[in-house]
């Protein structure tokens, strides 16, 4: 019941929290990412996570996170995002990996494409008293990417091994 939990409400609710801090403030605050973790190891110990798949699982945490900082480093991405995208590559593991970083790519440039085309319109009067809609609508802002990496998340977690093991757990 514990993994369940873990697996249907408080990850989605930890993703969640990090795409709307991004989208309001361009930050992810490294609490989010290591509530992942801490999540992560309850799972792992409520889902009875054999020793050798902890292992793979930490050993995909730790490539995302070199993954992520490399396109950190390249000026892509946040600090934030690759934290978060470390942290959700510990959970789906190798298997659901390059599941996750393709449709999270797909999602980003799509958000991407959706915030240049709006960017090129006018905010409408009742919305620009709101200073994060200013900023997100500002065309010498980046992208949000945290929401990309959650949206991606969500969308493969159901089809994830986690998921499997939660419902069986």
């Amino acid at each position: 019941m514990g993994a369940e939990l873990l697996v249907i409400f408080v990850l989605p609710a930890l993703l969640a929290l990090a795409a709307g801090w991004d989208l309001a403030s361009y930050t992810i605050p490294n609490a989010v990412p290591l509530a992942l973790i801490a999540a992560f190891a309850g799972f792992a110990l409520a889902s009875g996570m054999a020793v050798p798949a902890l292992g793979l699982h930490l050993a995909a945490g730790m490539v995302g996170l070199v993954a992520g900082f490399a396109l950190f480093a390249f000026g892509f991405v946040g600090g934030g995002d690759a934290k978060l995208f470390a942290a959700v590559a510990l959970w789906l593991g190798f298997g659901d990996f390059g599941s996750y970083a393709l449709v999270a790519t797909v999602f980003g440039g799509g958000l991407a494409l959706l915030l240049l085309g709006l960017r090129k319109l006018p905010l409408p009067a009742p919305l620009s008293s709101l200073p994060w809609l200013l900023r997100l609508h500002d065309s010498r802002s980046g992208i949000p990417y945290g929401v990309a990496l959650a949206a991606g998340a969500l969308a493969v977690l159901p089809h994830s091994e986690v998921f499997r093991l939660a419902v069986l757990a």
